[in-house]
């Protein structure tokens, strides 16, 4: 048997039936078809997965739909507006934080959520902040530099 849920996404009230049991993820990719939020482990690791939350950054993994109810959700497709790159995706670019791209949703929504609680974050802020996101490719140097690039455009 199924729950009805109202989650706001990216600005835009979405109403659904949905299992107890399903996962934020699986609603945000399954049910809105929004896939930039990426299932890396299914275990919390990876960071992936990263969303906001009601302004805070989640593992939408470890989230239920259910509990996203009457919430306010941020993905990675919401960063710009009217066609126009959040700088924390700009940064992305300009500084070439990425490789094969797969964590790259989760990185932009974990330092997206850094900048808005620390808007001129040290290196080592930076660097504590992304702690809870694996990049097998980069060596998050390049990362780094993308949120420090969109910490100067802010």
């Amino acid at each position: 048997m199924g729950q009805t849920v109202t989650i706001t996404v990216n600005g835009k009230k979405h109403t659904n039936e949905v299992e107890s049991r399903l996962l934020l993820v699986q609603y945000l990719r399954e049910v809105l078809n929004l896939t930039g939020t990426h299932i890396g482990c299914d275990t919390s690791q990876c960071g992936a997965c990263t969303v906001m939350l009601d302004d805070k950054a989640v593992k939408s993994c470890t989230v239920f739909a259910v509990q996203a109810d009457g919430g306010n959700v941020t993905t990675v497709e919401g960063l710009s507006k009217n066609g126009k790159l959040d700088p924390i995706q700009e940064g992305f670019f300009q500084e070439h934080g990425l490789q094969c791209g797969f964590c790259t949703p989760g990185m932009m929504m974990t330092g997206f959520a850094l900048l808005k609680l620390n808007a001129k974050p040290t290196e080592q802020d930076i660097r504590t902040a992304l702690a809870g996101n694996y990049c097998r490719c980069t060596g998050y140097h390049n990362i780094v530099k993308a949120i420090q690039y969109a910490a100067n455009k802010k």
